[in-house]
């Protein structure tokens, strides 16, 4: 069975009936509204009936029309403006919404651990550690993903983290990228033109892509030698991104456990230095 919803409607469609077929065109040709309107609503909209709709989800393959709607917001929820995203995510419930967003959180983090590609993130481990300078390029909201893969691999790497606002100044960061690199490149929806523009320069220095992203449709996807998928949805306007951020450790974690005897001689002189000039608190403070 197919997965997406485009894909979905296209292999269903020539078994759908009449009223059915209405749904999957209204669907295809006005995806953003759609993703906002009840199954009563979309009928009306169409000339059938509601029931007509819940059906429409469960023959292709959904639980129900609210499960359809959330596939169907997946679909467009690049294009959504943050007003947009803000209506998509329904409405505030309180302790509702509280369980709401965790229970998302939780499922996009098991979804995201079954689904991960193992041979691409093994091949990412190996590619970290046979990299001369891995550079990690993560703009907006990607940005503190970036940053947290930067905190830790210079803990053993030479790393390089594009944190400009300044597109010309990223370039500028990249300048040296060549093909013994590593580029981690991180981007979610809604997907930054500035973040690609360097993704193809560090592509066409041969440099190694390592995307993390959330979904093979990802403007980023392409690109990549090593595709880290991670599920992500909205919470009203702001981006769910706790998936990404288990991934990201995931990932360090897996490249330091790779070189642990290496890595543990440098984590000892560092808790030499850290002692030395108290750069941490003490039990006795």
């Amino acid at each position: 069975m197919p997965d997406r919803l485009n894909e979905k409607i296209e292999f269903y469609y020539p078994t759908m009936s009449k009223g059915q077929k209405k749904i999957a065109d209204f669907i295809t040709k006005n995806g953003e509204k759609a993703s906002f309107m009840t199954a009563s609503a979309l009928g009306d909209a169409v000339g059938v009936s509601e029931s007509t709709v819940v059906r429409f989800a469960s023959d292709i393959g959904y639980r129900g029309y609210p499960e359809l709607r959330k596939g169907l917001q997946e679909n467009i929820k690049n294009k959504l403006t943050s007003v947009q995203r803000m209506e998509a995510a329904g409405k505030y419930d309180g302790d509702d919404f509280i369980n709401r967003a965790f229970s998302a959180d939780i499922e996009m983090i098991k979804q995201t651990r079954d689904n991960i590609s193992r041979k691409d993130f093994f091949s990412a481990v190996s590619a970290l550690n046979s990299a001369r300078r891995i550079y990690i390029l993560g703009v907006r909201s990607s940005a503190f993903l970036a940053g947290f893969a930067s905190y830790y691999l210079n803990f053993f790497y030479d790393s390089v983290l594009i944190n400009t606002s300044a597109e010309s100044e990223m370039f500028e960061q990249m300048l040296k990228i060549k093909e013994t690199d590593v580029c981690i490149v991180v981007s979610f929806p809604r997907y930054s033109a500035r973040t690609v523009n360097a993704l193809k320069y560090a592509k066409s220095r041969g440099a190694k892509i390592i995307s993390v992203t959330d979904s093979p449709d990802s403007p980023i996807a392409p690109y990549a030698d090593c595709l880290l998928l991670a599920s992500s949805n909205m919470v009203s306007f702001v981006d769910s991104l706790a998936a990404p951020l288990s991934l990201m450790n995931a990932l360090i974690a897996a490249a330091a456990m790779e070189k642990k005897e290496e890595f543990s001689e440098e984590l000892e002189a560092l808790e030499k230095i850290w002692d030395e000039y108290r750069i941490y608190r003490t039990n006795e403070e």
